[in-house]
């Protein structure tokens, strides 16, 4: 199930200014980061059971990420940070995303409370869907059982959607799919997803070798938590509305100065100046890892070899999921192509 995307979506980050529209709806709650296949079931439990009440259907998220902020030495490598999230729910068809700052004093908030005062107090909801393992208020002490009964107490509706499970009958989770990014699995990562992982960052200057090199390359920086394997991979960039096939580098380029952490990308057929431009790069595919080469020479032929992989790799492309087709569908400004 995946519905048209909606021109109305809408991202409430301040419970005060909470739509008058959007109250008396269905809400799923959850941390979301990746919005994978276990992820979008939970959410479009929440959209059947909005549409049989003729109710608006909404997600509920956290930022940061509860994980980051109790351990904030060893930040989570976020799939999904809030607009990638939204991107990819506007996709689904909800209405709306609810983005609750995760603060010492809402981790301190009993879960009693957080019924009462947020879902009922501010969004006067008809029905909540969670997955689970979803557990909220202090101490966790929020159980899918507690939201059970706190909805027969207060009359709303609560839905818990059981386990996704993979074609191996392995647990689809965002643990997983970190995994399988660092470890180069994209093909692995991007099936648990139901559609191709994408990030979004700003082109910034380099050194300029990829020019003299006939590989001319926008450099973006990711994350310093992002865990992606260092590697060539077959890539698709969406950028002022058109979209772009091209191959990347991320690593160190331990061919020169073995610096830090760079995403290279080279578009094909294309020219123009990027830079301090915004990029959504997307990942069709892993060809090899990143290693040395002897001289400027060798290195070149290897990328004519990788450049041709990555044009055979996207040419035979072929939509994942519903969901995959309508974000292939939507410009970078997150509108219908």
């Amino acid at each position: 199930m995946t519905a048209a995307p909606s021109n109305d979506f809408k991202t409430v980050t301040d419970l005060s200014a909470f739509p008058q529209a959007m109250r008396g709806g269905v809400v799923a709650i959850g941390n979301f980061d990746g919005v994978h296949r276990g992820h979008q079931a939970v959410l479009e439990t929440a959209m059947r059971e909005a549409e049989s009440r003729g109710a608006p259907a909404f997600a509920m998220t956290f930022e940061p990420h509860p994980r980051t902020f109790f351990n904030p030495s060893k930040p989570v490598f976020r799939l999904t940070p809030q607009a990638a999230k939204a991107r990819v729910m506007r996709a689904l068809g909800l209405d709306g995303m609810v983005v609750l700052p995760f603060t010492r004093e809402f981790a301190s908030l009993e879960a009693q409370a957080f019924v009462d005062d947020v879902l009922q107090g501010s969004l006067h909801i008809v029905h909540a869907v969670t997955g689970y393992d979803f557990h909220f208020g202090k101490a966790r002490k929020g159980t899918p059982d507690f939201l059970k009964a706190a909805g027969m107490a207060d009359g709303f509706g609560v839905t818990i959607v059981e386990a996704e499970t993979d074609e191996n009958g392995e647990t689809v989770s965002s643990s997983r799919i970190r995994e399988a990014l660092a470890a180069g699995d994209v093909a692995l990562a991007n099936a648990l997803l139901g559609y191709r992982w994408f990030f979004e960052a700003k082109v910034q200057h380099g050194d300029k070798r990829g020019r003299d090199l006939g590989y001319p390359t926008a450099n973006l920086t990711l994350s310093p938590e992002a865990e992606l394997a260092h590697g060539i991979y077959a890539v698709r960039v969406k950028h002022d509305g058109s979209e772009h096939d091209g191959v990347a580098s991320h690593g160190r380029r331990p061919t020169f100065d073995n610096g830090q952490p760079l995403f290279e990308v080279h578009l094909f057929d294309f020219t123009g100046d990027l830079y301090g431009h915004e990029l959504e790069v997307e990942l069709i595919s892993y060809l090899r890892e990143e290693r040395r080469f002897d001289s400027a020479e060798a290195l070149i032929a290897q990328m004519d070899t990788d450049s041709a992989e990555a044009r055979a790799a996207i040419q035979s492309l072929q939509p994942l999921s519903p969901l995959d087709l309508a974000l292939g569908e939507m410009s970078f400004d997150g509108n219908s192509a």
